[in-house]
């Protein structure tokens, strides 16, 4: 056998050797699939999932079925800016309005937080403590967001909406609007102020019966919108505070009609007084009692008998005690 045939002998015998190695591999590691196929998973390794800081998106959270409405309503009055806010417990509240009103927008958008906070911590967890705010660009778009069928007033600065709901039932639809020139009337203070008002008649909607005596509903909102602050009752009710050091004081409590933002009414007197029957009430008997007596009154219209028998129930004294004690209170802090 010469040299050429030598060599073609040996490059047959391996490329048969390559074969049958690449078979035998193959074989190999399909029966290694097959077992571990087979195997049960508790045989296996387990993967750690990435920390959540690691993840490039949080899972997105439920979208409020109305955001797509308002949003609608507000285009038809222009481009709309949205900022959306996420709360510890992970609600997400959510504040719109129109490219020129950034500012105010910005400002909503820092204080429902803090707002959330201090309304759930007057009335409780029981209540979806997640925001829809609107800042209107005019009258029209505030009467068309807020289902207004007549005309507005022009004193009105914000308003609480919601769909129509039974009572017993969690409202959906809820929504805080402001008026369009809110933030220059207000600043920053009184956005801050009239939002978390604003906030209590959501939370407290659930529980809210219309025809309720309207100083308990409005005052209680106004007592939870300067819970906390260190104001004095002068600062924050100067009519109450004027007619009182001129020796006027209320000889009741306000009548709903007193709250009618009319050229014939002090609507403001009205609040005044409505904040300071309440800040009373959580000065005298605490938070919790003034929180009581609002599901006692929140109920529905209020005869004279209830309305007494209401304030024996959850503060020990009668309506005519009541108000004695509330208007010495008033001349105290007022002197």
């Amino acid at each position: 056998m010469n040299a050429l045939e030598r060599v073609r002998t040996w490059l047959t015998a391996r490329r048969r050797f390559e074969f049958v190695a690449t078979v035998a591999t193959v074989i190999a590691l399909t029966a290694i699939t097959g077992a571990l196929v087979l195997l049960p998973k508790s045989a296996l390794p387990k993967m750690r999932p990435e920390p959540a800081a690691a993840q490039f998106a949080a899972p997105a959270l439920p979208a409020d079925p109305q955001l797509a409405e308002v949003r609608r309503v507000m285009e038809s009055y222009g481009p709309v800016v949205a900022q959306q806010v996420s709360g510890e417990d992970g609600q997400l509240s959510v504040v719109f309005g129109h490219p020129y009103q950034r500012g105010d927008v910005d400002t909503l958008a820092h204080e429902i937080g803090p707002a959330v906070d201090s309304v759930t911590a007057l009335w409780g967890p029981d209540w979806s403590r997640a925001a829809v705010v609107v800042v209107a660009s005019s009258s029209a778009e505030f009467a068309a967001l807020t289902h207004a069928t007549g005309p507005v007033s022009s004193e009105v600065a914000a308003a609480s909406v919601s769909d129509p709901f039974l009572p017993g039932h969690r409202p959906t639809g809820q929504r805080v609007v402001f008026a369009a020139d809110a933030g220059r009337r207000l600043g920053t203070d009184g956005l801050r102020d009239t939002l978390r008002h604003e906030l209590t008649h959501v939370a407290a909607r659930a529980q809210t019966i219309d025809g309720s005596p309207q100083w308990m509903l409005e005052g209680f909102a106004e007592y939870s919108a300067h819970r906390g602050e260190q104001s004095s009752v002068a600062q924050l009710a100067p009519t109450l505070t004027a007619r009182a050091r001129s020796g006027v004081l209320p000889t009741d409590l306000p009548a709903d009609a007193d709250f009618a933002p009319t050229a014939r009414n002090n609507a403001a007197l009205a609040y005044e007084q409505a904040w300071s029957a309440n800040a009373f009430t959580a000065t005298q008997f605490g938070e919790p009692k003034l929180v009581d007596l609002y599901h006692r009154l929140a109920t529905g219209p209020q005869t004279q008998p209830t309305l007494d028998n209401a304030l024996h129930d959850t503060l020990g004294i009668g309506h005519t005690t009541f108000v004695t004690q509330w208007r010495d209170w008033i001349k105290t802090h007022t002197a």
